[in-house]
């Protein structure tokens, strides 16, 4: 009975245990915060880790893939041996004479630019019959690929011609036109026999035989511009390529003893001659969308061989290359 008595007695609990429970409660509480905090934090760092490792790598196999095919002119081997039939006054005129390779140096971190040309693709032997003018149709296999408007590069290994498509069908009919009439931009113009000029006549530097095959031609650019969400992007041939992509910095490799390695890494407002450039090294500057991700303090990093501070907390990356122009070798 006395047992019952005492048990009866206890009806709640103390303000001191309720004080006591609520400072455990807010002790665990504030645990999970901070668990939850540091995790999410974390998955935010390496979320945008992976998005700018994607980002380099795509770019640093995009831009080495066009560095490797720059300065290609079919068997004809060498720039120097290359005729450019293009019309200099009209719209889209490429100078391919100047060769395959060119850029412009930003100046101290300031994004660089890269241009690269050459012909592309496996290349289309030509057909009989050859001839007999230098003005002649080119016969070409049937359901060749190739359309009015292109600009092609007919090559052997002497010399090779460049030159724009100027027939309807070509793709159909297994002949290519290249005559100066304005059905195309930038067009032909006889650089190399006056008397072609003639009605719409056009001459190529010589009159290719079975030896000779049709590549297709590129100009591709690269530099860096404010892309479509506001952030820095890299661009290709004008087009937003790769966001997030902030700078771009290019040395070029120039062989200067003809011994097929490079004497010297130098930017392109340095370079002697850009026709003995066989190698390029460059670098991409990849940063985070977001900010806030580096705790605070500025993040430092460096661009081939040069350090860099950071102006905000986003996180940076870079990502360097050295790739060789195989056609120059």
């Amino acid at each position: 009975m006395k047992n019952i008595r005492m048990h009866k007695k206890q009806r709640g609990l103390t303000l001191v245990e309720i004080m006591i429970a609520l400072l455990l409660g807010l002790i665990v509480t504030a645990g999970m915060i901070q668990v939850f905090s540091s995790t999410r934090e974390s998955n935010r760092v390496h979320e945008a880790i992976a998005r700018m490792q994607e980002t380099g790598r795509m770019a640093l196999e995009v831009v080495a893939r066009d560095v490797r095919m720059a300065d290609f002119w079919g068997c004809a081997a060498d720039v120097a041996n290359v005729t450019n039939n293009l019309d200099t006054t009209g719209t889209g005129f490429i100078d391919f004479g100047t060769g395959g390779i060119l850029g412009t140096d930003g100046g101290g971190l300031v994004p660089d630019t890269l241009v690269l040309r050459s012909g592309i693709n496996r290349g289309i032997q030509i057909q009989p019959p050859f001839g007999p003018a230098t003005s002649a149709n080119i016969t070409i296999p049937a359901s060749s690929g190739l359309s009015q408007g292109d600009i092609v590069l007919m090559s052997d290994c002497e010399s090779a011609d460049i030159f724009q498509i100027t027939n309807a069908d070509p793709d159909t009919a297994a002949v290519v036109a290249h005559d100066t009439s304005n059905a195309v931009e930038p067009g032909n113009v006889n650089v190399t026999d006056p008397t072609c000029a003639v009605g719409t006549a056009h001459c190529l530097s010589k009159v290719y035989g079975e030896d000779a095959s049709i590549f297709g031609t590129q100009q591709v650019s690269y530099g860096i511009a404010t892309g479509s969400e506001g952030e820095p992007a890299l661009f290709r041939n004008g087009l937003e390529f790769l966001d997030g992509v902030e700078n771009l910095q290019i040395l070029y490799g120039e062989d200067t003893d003809g011994d097929s390695v490079a004497n010297y890494y130098v930017p392109a407002n340095q370079v002697v001659d850009m026709l003995q450039v066989i190698s390029i090294r460059f670098a991409v500057v990849v940063r985070s969308a977001n900010d806030r991700l580096t705790d605070g303090a500025n993040q430092t990093y460096a661009v081939l061989g040069t350090n860099v501070t950071a102006g905000d907390t986003r996180l940076r990356q870079v990502y360097t290359s050295t790739v060789t122009v195989r056609n120059r070798l």
